[in-house]
This record gives C-alpha cells, sequence and structure tokens, in this order.
C-alpha cells in the first residue's frame, strides 16, 4: 500500500529531527507529500493550506518554514532582498527567477561553470555560492 502525504511528511520531518506537530505535517505534506520538488512563498503555501481546509496562520508558515530550513530540509533562496522563496531541493543548484511572473524554477547545474572566486577575508571560509539568474521575457 502506498504511504499517504501525511506518512510522507510525518518520516521526512523526523529524519530531519523536527517533532512532527500536526500544523508541520500540514505544511511538509503540501511541499514534499508527492515527491515532487518545489520552490514556494509563505503566502503560497499559506494559500494552499487553506485551499485545503487546514487551519494556519501565516504566521504558523513563516515560523514553520524557518524551521524547515535551520534543520536543512529546505533551502531559502532571496530575491531583491525582500522576496523569499523556499526551495524543497537543498542540493546546491542555479536558480531561474522569471521577472514578469514573480516565480523560481531551477536552472540547469552543468551548464554553470564557476572558475574561481575571490579569496575570502581572513578568519572566514565561503559557506555557499547561491546563483539566481534574472530573466525577462522579450
Amino acid at each position: 500500500m502506498m504511504p499517504t502525504y501525511e506518512q510522507i511528511a510525518s518520516e521526512w520531518l523526523t529524519e530531519a529531527g523536527l517533532r512532527p506537530t500536526r500544523q508541520r505535517v500540514t505544511l511538509a505534506a503540501l511541499l514534499v507529500g508527492d515527491g515532487q520538488h518545489r520552490h514556494v512563498t509563505a503566502e503560497s503555501l499559506f494559500e494552499s493550506a487553506k485551499d485545503e481546509g487546514a487551519a494556519v496562520s501565516l504566521a504558523t508558515v513563516y515560523n514553520t518554514l524557518r524551521a524547515f530550513c535551520s534543520a536543512g530540509v529546505l533551502q531559502e533562496i532571496t530575491v531583491d532582498g525582500a522576496k523569499s522563496y523556499f526551495d524543497t531541493n537543498v542540493h546546491d543548484h542555479p536558480h531561474f527567477y522569471w521577472e514578469g511572473d514573480g516565480c523560481v524554477t531551477d536552472a540547469p547545474s552543468e551548464e554553470l561553470v564557476i572558475q574561481s572566486l575571490p579569496q575570502p577575508p581572513e578568519g572566514t571560509e565561503i559557506a555557499s555560492v547561491d546563483v539566481v539568474i534574472r530573466l525577462r521575457k522579450t
């Protein structure tokens, strides 16, 4: 028998060391229940939860997404310093930001070549390199 979205979500949370509360399971099921990677904003996840009849506040969605990021199961992508997207694919990969649509999609990693990076200041190390390629329709 196939596991339910909620069972998949509970396992995902448990493996991340997060307690599978009702609200976390509800949001995790929307994020990973079908096994597909996705990019969401807090607002879009909140709307999806409302559409499913879940009783969660927008503040709860924000707090839950932050907890998921802290646990390493979501990656936050910041666009314009104000808009954040959350990606269920936590492996290093570049993104396209579609300016007209205001959405984020994965860009092909195999086509990205970074030949060198500047030396970090003394006493620091590079933690990650985020690549967001902004697209505009012509």
